[in-house]
């Protein structure tokens, strides 16, 4: 690559993927009903199931209280609804046309992901970053060391479920067909990912459900780094495990989404 072609490749990835991110990023703070719906369902959800079940799901075994125990997975659940409400605005672009003027712009479909995904991701590190002032009321002291792995994990996890609902919601026509992937999808591997319950005591299908779940692994992962501990005890993996994992189911829903934005697909042209 000569010196002309760099600046003509840096203009269509990165000036195009920076354009994206930022609107990604105006939508969301003006449509505030959003960081309601991202971050106000997993925090009622955290305390009334911390402060309901609470006292009848003990936790003994990894000497913690149910509401210490459900609150990496309540970040889990911030990282994962912000994916789903910000994919959703794919399906409105393409609607409103504004989806068909970025694909016959001579962009790159790299830029298109990047854009998205890295808009969405920042829209959900920042609003799970202001669910970590919580961590006091779930019994946790956070010292720099963990606080700097919490949001490397935040990082590594946001960016794979975005993909992964950038990848969904490329290939729906309608918001209502995203939403019933969403029921049928993305709630059960939240529910199966040990946010909720250990998997000491569960069923041996429900066990090789959640080792055969992704979300499982970045569940452990934030777990891990908020406790400071090299094994999750609750699913008994170890970090490096979890962070293998979550790297790689990260790369690939990054590169099926960029594979997917790449194909003139009849639905993402209509």
């Amino acid at each position: 690559m000569n010196g002309s072609e760099a600046p003509q490749a840096e203009s269509r990835i990165f000036v195009p993927a920076y354009s994206l991110a930022r609107r990604e990023i105006t939508r969301f703070l003006r449509q505030r009903g959003r960081i309601i719906g991202a971050v106000g369902t997993p925090l009622i959800f955290w305390l009334l199931f911390g402060g309901g079940i609470g006292s009848s799901f003990k936790v003994e075994q990894l000497g913690e209280s149910y509401l210490e125990y459900s609150y990496p997975g309540a970040i889990a659940s911030i990282l994962l609804f912000t994916a789903i409400f910000s994919m959703i605005s794919i399906i409105d672009d393409r609607s409103e046309g504004f989806m068909q003027g970025v694909l016959v712009a001579p962009v790159s479909r790299v830029a298109i992901v990047v854009g998205k995904v890295a808009g969405a991701s920042v829209l959900a590190v920042g609003q799970a970053a202001v669910f970590l002032l919580l961590a006091p009321v779930a019994g946790l002291r956070l010292g720099p060391l963990e606080i700097a792995a919490t949001f490397g994990a935040m990082v590594l996890v946001s960016v794979a479920v975005c993909g992964l609902g950038f990848w969904m919601a490329w290939r729906m026509e309608s918001t209502q067909g995203f939403h019933a992937v969403m029921n049928v999808v993305l709630m059960p591997m939240l529910a199966l990912s040990g946010a909720f319950f250990p998997m000491s005591g569960a069923s041996m299908a429900i066990v090789w459900l959640m080792r055969l779940n992704p979300m499982t692994y970045g569940v452990s992962l934030i777990r891990s780094a908020l406790l400071g501990k090299s094994v999750d005890e609750a699913t008994g993996l170890s970090a490096v495990t979890g962070l293998a994992v979550t790297v790689g189911f990260m790369l690939i829903m990054v590169g099926v989404s960029i594979r997917a934005a790449s194909r003139e697909t009849r639905h993402a042209l209509a």
